[in-house]
């Protein structure tokens, strides 16, 4: 299949739209990315991300990207700390090394310089910023998009790569999301060796999971010297809303964090002691395993628009970016004599594919927020 005279739009500027971009471009597509982000220096949120060789690492090779990766990842940042509520060390990988690491490589980067490097590979003018996508309506055989700035835009094919609350993906499908029972606090301490010291030192550059009384907590380190964070408890699927608790309020959610958080040491509280900070509450929210949807001929998703999960088992990048890879193979296969041909095979396999990984981070989910979490972990990891 010929997609040279073929417009493509991607709705979403994260890594599994840039990725696409790329490869397409590399087939000699054209190629829009409308991003809601004002310019390509808004900051990056969100932990540091680690690719794997069987999804995020392979896409990036296609993208013929892997020597930039390399330029830019933090070596020793995948190393992993296991604690207990109290921070005591049960698991340590800067002292003994996983006995599957070397089958397992998983090299981290920040989400700012993967999001750079895969910016500065695409064509000049292939972003749109500002972009804030509102809605789109059929317009000759493919669909005319119109933004929040005013702005419209026709593509013969729109791929959704916008992410959990996807506007996109009413097009394609109505099937809901699921709560998975666990809602998480996301935090950000700029400058930890200032304001968190002692876990900062305990951090050593890497992760660490500490679990106890069916709680979690997982902290990265980021090159920029900040420390992110999730929380994990069980709560209601509306208690960010109905708390009561403003997360822009420091001194609120340390109350809240000190409450929760009673059974466990008190000196995780350093990451909510400092104003040099930010928090975001965070229900965990995935897709029925069995979702499937018809396909439409000329618009399709990928990433956490299509299949959503907690973060439990790093996935949620690398099943994008694989996704995203995938994609651009279909629209190329020359079997597929249309594009409605090569979405629909993209999507059964994605679909099959996401089902299977849900399935395991669901299981890791459960397991990590269980009694016996911690022993569990330990287990796994042995």
């Amino acid at each position: 299949m010929q997609l040279q005279n073929t417009q493509v739009a991607i709705v979403g500027g994260g890594p599994g739209g840039l990725v696409l971009a790329k490869l397409l471009q590399l087939q000699g597509v054209r190629v829009k990315v409308y991003e809601r982000d004002a310019h390509a220096g808004v900051r990056q949120q969100g932990a540091t991300l680690d690719l794997h060789e069987e999804s995020g690492l392979k896409a990036l090779a296609a993208s013929g990207l892997t020597s930039e990766f390399y330029r830019l990842y933090r070596p020793g940042a995948e190393k992993v700390r296991v604690t207990d509520e109290n921070g005591v060390i049960h698991y340590d990988e800067h002292t003994h090394a996983r006995p599957d690491t070397a089958s397992h490589h998983r090299p981290e980067i920040d989400r700012g310089p993967l999001r750079d490097l895969l910016i500065q590979s695409l064509s000049p003018g292939t972003i749109v910023w500002n972009s804030q996508f509102i809605a789109m309506q059929p317009q000759q055989q493919g669909w005319l998009l119109r933004f929040k700035n005013g702005t419209e835009a026709h593509a013969d094919l729109v791929i959704g790569a916008d992410g959990a609350n996807s506007r996109i993906r009413p097009y394609v499908t109505d099937i809901a999301p699921l709560y998975s029972g666990i809602t998480v606090v996301e935090g950000n301490v700029y400058h930890g060796e200032k304001n968190a010291p002692h876990l900062h030192a305990l951090l050593k550059g890497g992760k660490l999971f500490a679990l106890g009384h069916g709680k979690t907590l997982i902290l990265s380190s980021k090159g920029d010297g900040s420390i992110s964070f999730y929380t994990g408890t069980r709560e209601a699927e509306d208690w960010a809303n109905t708390c009561g608790i403003n997360f822009s309020n420091q001194q609120q959610v340390l109350e809240w964090f000190r409450q929760r958080f009673s059974d466990w040491s008190d000196s995780w509280q350093e990451l909510f002691a400092s104003n040099e900070a930010y928090f975001i509450p965070r229900p965990m929210y995935h897709y029925p395993l069995q979702q499937s949807w018809t396909s439409r001929p000329a618009v399709t998703l990928l990433g956490d628009a299509a299949h959503r999960m907690p973060p439990y088992a790093g996935e949620g990048v690398n099943m994008a970016m694989l996704d995203a890879l995938e994609l651009s193979q279909s629209l190329a296969d020359a079997r597929f004599t249309d594009i409605a041909a090569a979405i629909a095979h993209y999507e059964k396999h994605m679909l099959e594919r996401a089902s299977e990984v849900t399935r395991i981070t669901l299981e890791s989910t459960e397991m990590l927020h269980s009694a016996s979490g911690l022993q569990a972990l330990l287990q796994l990891w042995a």
